[in-house]
């Protein structure tokens, strides 16, 4: 698997009541996909991951596959705390279609990093598709070291890590000691420019929910070693990078996208919709970025 480019954590729209979207979720798919976004993330931590249901993440993503059909990847946020539930959900994922599964380090139960080697370990045993690790201490609360993603990428099919750490320095080492085939991926917008200026091969993206054909264009730059025109869509972007994070992600970029007529402005308890003042703050970035809204 070799995924280039701006891969977009894609939220879930949903109806009054909380209900999924499915007719919003195809026309955010198509309109993906005629922008130049090179992958689509379906239920990761922006899809809404923590309070959609087992049954309700499997169907999300077999809906995204179906909208895709095959014209870019799809890569399943089935990671968990609980190994035997990110078995069963990458499973049938798996059954599903996905091109790959994203997994999440354990959350709340704070595992040791050898309690993360065996965790990953297995499910990649388990399940024969290709997986990319996800690290995001600032939601996790523990961080896997480069040490154990560089023991995980010894195995065949784990073939990647998105890093939302943040730290360009020790994503830069990792990339350096990674291993040819293993693929390291930003996962924090606000830095992703540096990384792949470091030799990482994308980023996974919240910032291209909103904006994005500028998203793969900045990113397409930088892979290209165009820095100046990705350093200019980067500075246009980046009160995005940041605004988009104002409260509680995903609040801000699903108030953004009703803004632009694309959802409804629902997120499932405890979230909830933007403030006042959040408003004012994703207001004055999509300005920034050219963004049209209502």
């Amino acid at each position: 698997m070799n995924i280039t480019g701006s891969l977009v954590a894609l939220v879930t729209p949903m109806k009054e009541g909380g209900e999924v979207d499915f007719t919003a979720l195809k026309r955010l798919v198509e309109w993906h996909i005629s922008s130049g976004t090179s992958a689509i993330v379906s239920v990761g931590t922006t899809g809404e991951s923590a309070t959609l249901s087992q049954a309700e993440n499997v169907e999300v993503v077999g809906k995204t596959i179906e909208y895709v059909n095959g014209r870019i990847p799809v890569i399943a946020g089935t990671g968990a705390n609980s190994t035997a539930e990110a078995i069963e959900m990458t499973l049938a994922a798996a059954k599903l279609g996905a091109d790959a599964s994203l997994q999440v380090v354990p959350y709340y139960n704070k595992p040791e990093q050898a309690g993360m080697y065996a965790h990953f370990k297995l499910i990649a045993e388990t399940v024969s598709v290709p997986h990319i690790l996800y690290n995001v201490p600032g939601r996790t609360v523990v961080d896997m070291s480069n040490e154990t993603t560089l023991r995980l990428a010894e195995i065949d099919n784990i073939v990647g890590i998105k890093d939302a750490s943040g730290n360009v320095a020790r994503g830069a080492q990792l990339i350096a000691d990674a291993p040819d085939d293993f693929s390291v991926y930003s996962g924090d917008d606000a830095t992703a420019l540096e990384l792949i200026m470091a030799g990482a091969k994308g980023d996974v993206s919240v910032t291209a929910n909103v904006a994005p054909a500028m998203m793969s264009a900045m990113v397409a730059a930088a892979l290209n070693d165009d820095i100046e025109a990705a350093k200019a869509y980067n500075l246009d972007l980046m009160g995005l990078h940041t605004g988009l994070f104002v409260e509680a992600s995903p609040a801000p970029c699903k108030w953004a996208l009703h803004q632009m007529g694309k959802l409804d402005n629902v997120l499932r308890l405890p979230l909830l919709p933007l403030s006042r003042d959040g408003e004012d703050v994703v207001a004055q970035a999509m300005s920034q970025a050219g963004i049209e809204y209502k």
